[in-house]
């Protein structure tokens, strides 16, 4: 069916121009009914700084969720100092806009000061006063935005590969429980929001079978965590998409929603090791892991298109359990897979091109919505 699929695509698409592309229907109006479709936004594009990509990201989408600009070092830098400035204008480019807000994130063991885990002479914190220090910062922030912020991804990327707990600071000061602590102090501060737990490589069987632990013992416990969020930082050629589908299907046993939150298709090679998104890995540049950048071959391209198309395809499989699917990024100037984890490589991850045009993986991508869904 995939291989059907996708050869309609090519014959019906070949290499997408813009004037084509305006006579389809967008990615949101494509998918309506079956789930939410959005992008994840910097302050250029939510400033009115790129009106190219405002319009792009105002005709697609229809759920944004922040890069950086809710994660604790940007809106948090000091102990007695937040800075909602940034915030602040994202929400209200949502609101403007109609679209369902997502709040990125609350608890993660990247990109937080210091000084959140120790005290005046560097020494580490007790678990009291971290518990304070999280309860402050999340009340605060999730506070501030109650009734505006639909969605926070609560604690983000807390598993080791093979599915035990990752020794952040978090879990060292304050223990294991720190996990359902954050979830209760994000429900006190919004009873209304969804509460998700976000991660990467949950296709892997081990890191799968981690998270579906962890979702089990919150719900025992009577924790309000309404969905979760695999990544979706993929490659041409994994995972597959039998572990794609097996991962929804797993969680959606446990009656949670499933999003895929951060969603790219790297077109590069890898260094050694595989793909991850663990974003302390740290490259040297290689001319080999750069092959493509001059502009992305032909053949490429097509191999991008069908492995999209292959993906939205399962999706769409699962409409209602899948209830949003987010790219990380807009266009692929900006995408972090440019810098990451190999400083300035080109890559081609994401469904239009550094002109804000559609590539033929857009094709594609409309192409596989199931005729059902608009």
């Amino acid at each position: 069916m995939r291989a059907t699929v996708f050869a309609i695509i090519v014959l019906a698409f070949g290499f997408q121009t813009e004037a084509n592309a305006q006579q389809q229907p967008t990615l949101k109006e494509a998918y309506k009914g079956c789930f939410l479709v959005g992008a994840a936004l910097n302050p250029s594009q939510f400033s009115g700084r790129d009106p190219a990509e405002d319009a792009l990201i105002k005709a697609q989408f229809n759920t944004i969720s922040p890069e950086n600009v809710l994660k604790w070092e940007i809106v948090h830098p000091r102990l007695d100092t937040y800075d909602f400035s940034l915030a602040d204008k994202y929400v209200e480019f949502g609101q403007q806009n109609h679209m369902f807000i997502i709040g990125h994130n609350l608890v993660w063991h990247s990109q937080v000061p210091k000084w959140v885990f120790e005290d005046e002479k560097g020494a580490p914190v007790t678990r009291d006063v971290l518990l304070a220090r999280m309860r402050d910062h999340i009340s605060k922030v999730v506070g501030r935005y109650k009734g505006r912020i639909s969605g926070w991804d609560v604690v983000n990327e807390a598993l080791n590969d093979d599915g035990t707990l990752r020794p952040s600071a978090w879990k060292k000061i304050i223990g294991d429980d720190y996990i359902e602590i954050a979830f209760r102090y994000a429900h006190e501060a919004d009873p209304q929001a969804e509460l998700y737990y976000n991660d990467y490589s949950l296709e892997n069987e081990a890191k799968r079978k981690g998270a579906l632990e962890l979702v089990k013992r919150l719900k025992a416990k009577g924790i309000a965590i309404i969905g979760v969020g695999t990544q979706g930082h993929f490659s041409l050629d994994s995972p597959t998409t039998n572990q794609v589908d097996s991962t929804i299907v797993e969680f959606g046993k446990l009656g949670v929603k499933v999003m895929i939150t951060e969603l790219d298709v790297d077109v590069l090679p890898w260094p050694a090791g595989g793909p991850t998104a663990d974003v302390s890995l740290n490259m040297a540049s290689d001319p080999k892991l750069n092959p493509y950048a001059s502009g992305l071959p032909d053949a490429v391209q097509q191999q991008l298109s069908k492995r999209y198309a292959d993906l939205f395809v399962t999706f769409a499989k699962h409409c209602g359990l899948v209830s949003r699917v987010t790219f990380w990024g807009v266009t692929d100037k900006e995408s972090w897979k440019n810098n990451w984890p190999v400083r300035g490589r080109t890559d081609y991850p994401l469904l239009f091109n550094r002109d804000a045009q559609p590539k033929p993986a857009f094709g594609a991508v409309i192409q596989a919505a199931p005729k059902s869904a608009s």
